[in-house]
């Protein structure tokens, strides 16, 4: 079996740490934290975090994710109809930037309760003409942030 070889961040030693890393990471004596400083997606991976004494080490393994946060999302229309006094539309809400973005959807200032609501990037949704003002508001997410944006789809119109 080949050899597993380790790049050491820091050493703490007889009270004394020794960083490894200068300008990438900050080792904090008074908790023993680990900052990565201008954090890029190369940071993301396996780290150790062993403790030493006498015969015996305890070894922790954690793992770092980094995302990228969630730019404003837009919205779009890709389908519109318009009949029996009702309007019908599919809607279709995209974040440009964001790693694992998930979609919602929800309704606000509605006499209808839940029109606006789904979970996904489409959004169907049906309305009688005379309801008056609908808004529409979606959010996209990440595990490190949260945009929202909001459409009046009231006006079942071309434009």
């Amino acid at each position: 079996k080949d050899p597993q070889k380790k790049q050491i961040l820091v050493k703490y030693s007889g009270g004394n740490p020794t960083n490894y890393t200068l300008g990438q990471m900050r080792f904090q004596v008074s908790d023993f934290s680990l900052e990565i400083l201008n954090t890029s997606r190369q940071d993301g991976q396996l780290y150790e975090y062993s403790v030493s004494k006498g015969p015996e080490e305890v070894v922790w393994q954690i793992q770092l994710k980094v995302y990228e946060s969630v730019s404003a999302p837009s919205i779009q229309i890709l389908s519109r109809e318009l009949a029996n006094g009702s309007c019908s539309l599919t809607l279709r809400c995209t974040a440009e930037r964001g790693d694992d973005v998930s979609y919602s959807w929800s309704s606000q200032g509605s006499r209808i309760p839940g029109i606006c609501s789904g979970n996904s990037s489409f959004l169907n949704l049906s309305y009688p003409l005379w309801n008056g003002s609908v808004l529409c508001v979606c959010t996209a997410t990440n595990p490190v942030s949260s945009r929202a944006v909001a459409f009046d789809p009231s006006q079942c119109s071309p434009e």
